[in-house]
């Protein structure tokens, strides 16, 4: 009988893995996505991470797994000849890879795109509790949410600024009520611009016309010098206030869009120094 590479890898996943104290809880991960990764390293379990994505850079030491491929392409045959007792997937995980990762016998588990920072934590809750760390994870939410309940006591009685969060380039596309970027904007005392639409792409008129006191670009590429040049091209809209008071800001977009319950703390309080460079928005760890 002739045997395909695909088919040899799903009989060598069938093959009983004996480990000495197993513990009931997943031992073998592999991460599809940064904030997934982020997480797992939060809880205290990145030595139970065997294997992620060439997008896992946080912390430094995820940049030394095993890579499967990229956020929106895996290697289905990688993943199988790892022998994963669990898969944390993403909301840009393809459908079809999910379904031939489930259909092989191998526990995935998908975590969506969260829409808030309420979900991100209970996200992180729920990796807790798939991973046995329920408790650590109960402790970092709620130290989490502290420290941004202190940052809106902060800007609750100053004038809320008018923002623009940029997120993509090309199209031109920004922060809106559906996402968790959006309370970014709204917990460190700012009104976002786009909270009108149901979705992110816009053009310069619309941001002309909302006039923000402040712009924050948040883009893939930093390194590339990309977000430099969308701050160079907002410098020529002289009549929008950000550009005319020189308050046109860059930040680190890994940080603005795959945050853990930590990142998105810290993160904010950047942003409220942005928006309200009058006080001292700090975080506790």
């Amino acid at each position: 009988m002739r045997f395909f590479p695909a088919t040899i890898l799903i009989l060598l996943l069938m093959i009983p893995v004996t480990r000495a104290g197993a513990a009931e809880y997943p031992q073998r991960i592999i991460s599809l996505g940064p904030i997934n990764t982020e997480n797992v390293y939060l809880l205290g379990a990145g030595d139970r991470l065997i294997a992620d994505t060439t997008y896992c850079v946080r912390p430094a030491a995820a940049r030394e797994k095993e890579k499967i491929g990229s956020v929106m392409q895996i290697s289905i045959e990688k993943i199988i000849s790892l022998r994963p007792d669990l898969v944390l997937a993403t909301g840009l995980t393809q459908p079809q890879q999910l379904r031939k990762l489930r259909d092989i016998g191998l526990r995935v588990v998908r975590f969506a795109q969260p829409d808030s920072f309420s979900a991100i934590c209970e996200q992180f809750l729920q990796l807790g509790r798939l991973l046995g760390l329920e408790k650590r994870a109960e402790q970092i939410v709620a130290q989490a949410r502290l420290d941004v309940q202190h940052i809106q006591e902060q800007v609750a009685s100053l004038p809320r600024q008018k923002v623009f969060l940029q997120v993509g380039a090309l199209p031109l596309f920004g922060s809106v009520t559906s996402s968790f970027t959006h309370d970014y904007i709204t917990f460190a005392g700012g009104i976002n611009v786009l909270a009108d639409q149901d979705t992110g792409t816009t053009g310069y008129e619309k941001i002309l016309a909302g006039n923000p006191d402040v712009i924050i670009i948040a883009v893939m590429g930093t390194e590339s010098g990309v977000a430099v040049r969308e701050k160079e091209k907002w410098s020529a809209f002289e009549s929008i206030t950000a550009v005319r008071n020189n308050r046109v800001y860059l930040i680190n977009p890994d940080l603005v869009c795959s945050p853990s319950p930590v990142t998105f703390s810290r993160t904010l309080a950047r942003m409220a120094g942005f928006i309200h460079p009058e006080i001292k928005a700090e975080v506790t760890h």
